[in-house]
This record gives structure tokens, C-alpha cells and sequence, in this order.
């Protein structure tokens, strides 16, 4: 497996991470019966918890152009210490967009936010050239 890869499945495995201190401090938020309600009328998040899940749906959308950098790197056979180095920089940014996130750390979060962006931006490019 790539080092590209292997950061891709790290950063699937932080997801998890995130999706559960997001649960959990929703359940506890607004109660059990709520939580395993039918959903039919929004429920909004504040506080940490409202917190955790808007860290968590960005990383989502990072996800994705992070994933497809990472495929593209790895399928075309383009893997090199850059893309690699690329790829463990994103995972450093992503660990520490949640704590940035959470305890509001400004203007650190966009400066951390922008770092996992261009990492995987730089990927993209070196995958084209």
C-alpha cells in the first residue's frame, strides 16, 4: 500500500473518531429518546457538541478531494516523497482541526483548514505534472 493510502485509511479511521465524540455528545445534549427519533424536525446542535458535528461534516467534504488525490497518486503510479509527505501533513492538519474547531482557536482553525487544503491541492497537481 501506498503511504498516500495509508494516510487516506488513517484519516477514514479519524472520521470514525469524529462521528463518535459527535454522537455522544449530541445523545447527551439532547437525550436518548430524541436521538433515536425519527428526525422529522431538524435538531440543532450547540456547544460542543454543534461544534463536533460542523468539524466532522467538513472533514467529510476534505474527505473527498483529500480521497480522490489520494487514488489518483497511488492508481497512476505517481507515489513520491512529496505526495507522501503531502498526505502525513493533511492527516497533522485534520488531528488538529478538531481541538481548533471545538475550543475556537482563531485564527488558527482556517490557517490549520487551509494547510489540509493546499496539501491536497498540491497532490492533485503533482499527480498532473
Amino acid at each position: 500500500m501506498t503511504p498516500e493510502l495509508t494516510v487516506l485509511t488513517l484519516a477514514a479511521l479519524l472520521q470514525v473518531i469524529q462521528f463518535s465524540m459527535y454522537s455522544a455528545t449530541s445523545v447527551a445534549q439532547v437525550g436518548k429518546k430524541k436521538a433515536a427519533g425519527s428526525r422529522d424536525t431538524p435538531m440543532e446542535l450547540t456547544g460542543t457538541a454543534g461544534r463536533l458535528q460542523r468539524a466532522m461534516n467538513n472533514h467529510f467534504e476534505a474527505l473527498i478531494l483529500f480521497g480522490i488525490a489520494c487514488a489518483v497518486t497511488s492508481i497512476s503510479g505517481q507515489s513520491t516523497g512529496f505526495t507522501a509527505t503531502c498526505a502525513y501533513v493533511y492527516l497533522g492538519a485534520r488531528l488538529l482541526y478538531v481541538p481548533a474547531y471545538v475550543f475556537g482557536w482563531v485564527p488558527w482553525r482556517s490557517i490549520i483548514w487551509l494547510i489540509g487544503l493546499l496539501t491536497t491541492t498540491f497532490m492533485l497537481i503533482a499527480a498532473l505534472l
